[in-house]
């Protein structure tokens, strides 16, 4: 007998009484503690769904899970860059909170624990495929490596159909991790697609997906729209399609263990897509992410759509919050977030807590290239339609330096053009709107300019709502005791870069050193405007 089949076998003798269903034997599966299935993708902005309406990218597996679950129409990570994302997820804390932890290229203190962990000790399977919470570095702790993703499960592999896409077998990683699960022990299971992150196979969206130019009905208002910007966002449709693509047979092996009713499915991205603009700033196409979630013994009324804000830091709180887990009491450090089971259990479409009425985004050190290896801080509040930002050290290039290739925006068709429009007065905007240096306070009406390309911040008629964000911004960083609000916010200028390869970069670079960092490209590099 296959060990799938006496799963099935086993739970339906476990529901049954001579063939019928009792109350009391049901109650007590609607009140089990649920597998969490958690699938993040990889540099993904959240209009790119077709939940959403997006028609030229399919997503298949997005959608089952939201036409079964929640859209959620306001989901933000507070900051927009692989590490500090994913520390945010799996600690609760926005990345402000987490010291070494809140920089891109991290190591990770000890003093932090992680929901997975977390879950092991309270008797949850936990794995992961993919990528974890890279970039970031683990140090020993009595002399053994931490799981902070839980066990890996990367052995499978497949043909990738393009390169710059990931070997990794991820749905037969998930189905070796479900073989391997104890019977009676509930899981969670981290699917961390590498896609669509950089480098991409130019013009495999076209070759190879069947896609044309003219699919894309507009091109956003930050870049010209030109032939190789269209052919650069369909090859990043392409790789999300891979993602998906694993998505739709984790689903299908999940319905075929017997296990799909009692799993939260969340669907999600790190941050926002790896062009200029978005991945690694703190605009709407970078920390506006997709988001979905369907569990059907816990998800009440299905097919509903969410307007209230969620924050990435609420993932951790939920997830111990349905495996009846005290927080108080687990060992893990004071959690900023809150659960979304009052969404969950909730019937109701559009605004469910209005409590949930904002989020706070940020970001400290990402990747470098500028003197000492210095950041770009930037703290912010979405509330309502509008988006504010302040700008810490207005001095210093926001995607980094031009001399070192503005390392903090991936290099590829896009970037290339932008930086290329400088040349051109009628373009020079372009350029402009993702690597000029940039005003301390930024106001954006985010529902009538998505794309953030009008700053509102010195129009009369919005300085008193400039105001009062602020006000709430700081009122509240202040309780979370972030460091730049109390003068000591160059600490996460001082913490250490882990990726030892570009440590320095700036320095090293300008003394002639032959070091060049992949995702920038040799036409990058150019003289200070």
């Amino acid at each position: 007998m296959q060990r799938r089949d006496f799963i099935k076998i086993a739970a339906l003798a476990t529901l049954t009484g001579c063939g019928t269903k009792t109350p009391a034997a049901a109650n007590r599966i609607k009140k089990s503690r649920p597998n969490i299935l958690f699938c993040i993708s990889d540099d993904v902005s959240y209009p790119h769904m077709g939940a959403y309406g997006c028609d030229w990218i399919k997503t298949p597996g997005f959608d089952r899970v939201a036409k079964n679950g929640i859209l959620f129409n306001n989901a933000y990570t507070p900051n927009a860059k692989c590490a500090p994302s994913r520390c945010c997820v799996i600690t609760g804390r926005n990345s402000w909170q987490l010291e070494e932890a809140g920089n891109h290229w991290p190591f990770f203190p000890a003093k932090f624990k992680t929901y997975p962990e977390t879950l092991t000790e309270n008797g949850y399977h936990v794995g992961f495929t993919g990528k974890g919470i890279q970039p970031v570095r683990i140090r020993k702790v009595n002399g053994k490596i931490r799981q902070l993703s839980g066990k890996p499960y990367q052995k499978k592999r497949t043909p990738p159909p393009a390169t710059g896409i990931s070997s990794c077998d991820y749905a037969a990683n998930f189905e070796q991790f479900l073989n391997d699960k104890p019977a009676g022990k509930p899981f969670c299971f981290w699917y961390g697609g590498l896609e669509a992150h950089r480098k991409y196979e130019f013009k495999a969206g076209i070759t190879k997906g069947g896609k044309k130019l003219s699919d894309i009905d507009k091109v956003p208002k930050f870049w010209p729209d030109t032939e190789n910007v269209r052919t650069d966002m369909l090859d990043y449709a392409y790789e999300i399609e891979h993602f998906e693509m694993h998505l739709q047979r984790i689903l299908d092996k999940l319905e075929e263990f017997g296990e799909l009713d009692n799993t939260l499915v969340v669907v999600t991205s790190d941050n926002g897509m790896p062009f200029p603009r978005c991945k690694g700033q703190e605009y709407e196409y970078s920390n506006h992410l997709p988001m979905a979630a369907m569990w059907k013994n816990g998800i009440n009324k299905p097919g509903r759509t969410v307007d209230d804000f969620v924050s990435f830091i609420d993932f951790a709180p939920t997830f111990l919050d349905l495996a009846k887990i005290d927080q108080a009491t687990c060992g893990m450090q004071k959690i900023q977030g809150k659960t979304l089971s009052k969404i969950f259990n909730s019937s109701k479409s559009k605004t469910v807590d209005p409590s949930r009425d904002h989020v706070l985004i940020g970001k400290e050190r990402h990747d470098v290239g500028r003197p000492g290896d210095v950041g770009y801080p930037i703290r912010g509040i979405v509330k309502g339609n509008l988006l504010y930002v302040h700008n810490f050290e207005t001095s210093r290039w926001p995607a980094g330096n031009p001399e070192t290739g503005y390392l903090n925006s991936d290099g590829g068709p896009t970037k290339t053009n932008c930086l290329q429009s400088r040349k051109k007065p009628s373009m020079k905007k372009y350029w402009e709107m993702s690597f000029a240096k940039r005003r301390q306070e930024e106001l954006y009406d985010i529902k009538s300019d998505p794309e953030c390309i009008t700053n509102l911040a010195e129009k009369p008629e919005y300085i008193s709502k400039k105001k009062k964000l602020k006000t709430q911004l700081f009122a509240e960083l202040k309780q979370q005791k972030d460091p730049r609000m109390f003068g000591k916010g160059d600490i996460f200028d001082k913490y250490e870069y882990s990726n030892t390869v570009n440590k320095n970069f700036y320095e090293r670079y300008m003394k002639g050193e032959d070091i060049k960092a992949r995702w920038v490209e040799k036409t990058d590099f150019e003289k200070v405007p």
